[in-house]
């Protein structure tokens, strides 16, 4: 099937069912917490090491 980009596709594609949609809410709020979280604990293990960490032998 080719469409041209200003053309909408005749079929509607794939409907969630709102319990669906909650869920996937629920998984990317997940996701995000734990992104957050993994960035926060990079962050504070570079500021403990303080600045040594980018004295390193090459």
């Amino acid at each position: 099937m080719s469409l041209v980009m200003d053309q909408q596709p005749i079929e509607p594609g794939i409907v969630l069912t709102e319990e669906q949609k909650r869920r996937r809410r629920g998984r990317s709020i997940a996701l995000a917490l734990a992104l957050g979280v993994f960035v926060v604990l990079i962050f504070a293990v570079t500021l403990v090491k303080g600045p040594a960490v980018l004295i390193r032998p090459m």
